[in-house]
């Protein structure tokens, strides 16, 4: 095995796969268990008017990604799975993890209309 660039790659991309699955199982448990809403749906660092609300699907959508990616990695290692499946499984899951959060915090922050343009001060 000759260690290039392919190879340096594709193990940053495993090495990558547990702290992504860390963290969104934490957050899945957070939302489940301990009914702690403060990361579902944010916008902008901020929680919409009723996160709780929102706070089933962001848990599912959590819980999803983090098995995904916890299955991949234990494919790798129990199961040798080809390294087009695994990387496509972890690719797939970040990509789709980041779009559903996306259409989530969309939904559960209500359309506001914003100034466009600051009113000059009168004076």
């Amino acid at each position: 095995m000759v260690f290039d660039i392919s190879t340096a790659m594709t193990i940053l991309l495993y090495l990558a796969l547990f702290p992504m699955a860390f963290i969104w199982l934490r957050r899945a448990w957070k939302i489940f268990v301990k009914k702690d809403h403060s990361e579902v749906a944010l916008k902008r660092g901020e929680s919409p008017p009723h996160p709780e609300k929102w706070a089933f699907i962001a848990g599912l959508v959590n819980l999803a990604a983090g098995s995904v990616a916890l299955a991949a990695i234990l494919g790798v290692i129990i199961i040798p799975l080809p390294y087009k499946t695994w990387s496509a499984m972890g690719g797939m899951t970040l990509w789709g993890k980041i779009i559903a959060d996306f259409i989530v915090s969309r939904q559960a922050h209500p359309f506001s209309e914003r100034k466009s343009k600051k009113q000059p001060e009168k004076g």
